[in-house]
């Protein structure tokens, strides 16, 4: 396989993996699939990472994503053990 096909096979998994993470996050239902609203919303964050509250924001958007992965992981583990 090229090299150019291999980084085009890394950055679609990448794309995937994002578009992913909007309908995990139930985006994609509560905006009923509206793209031009996901894309203002996503246009928001991005402002509001660059404002002067960006750190904080960083900081709390981080910490709620970890306890969302940790709680979807402990519920797999336990729905595995059943």
């Amino acid at each position: 396989m090229r090299a150019w096909q291999v980084e085009r096979r890394k950055r679609t998994r990448h794309l995937i993996e994002l578009g992913g993470l909007v309908v995990k996050a139930g985006i994609v239902d509560l905006t009923a699939d509206d793209r031009a609203m996901i894309y203002g919303a996503l246009l928001w964050i991005a402002a509001k990472l660059q404002s002067h509250e960006g750190e904080h924001a960083r900081d709390l958007w981080a910490a709620k994503g970890k306890q969302a992965f940790d709680a979807e992981r402990h519920d797999d583990q336990n729905s595995q053990g059943t």
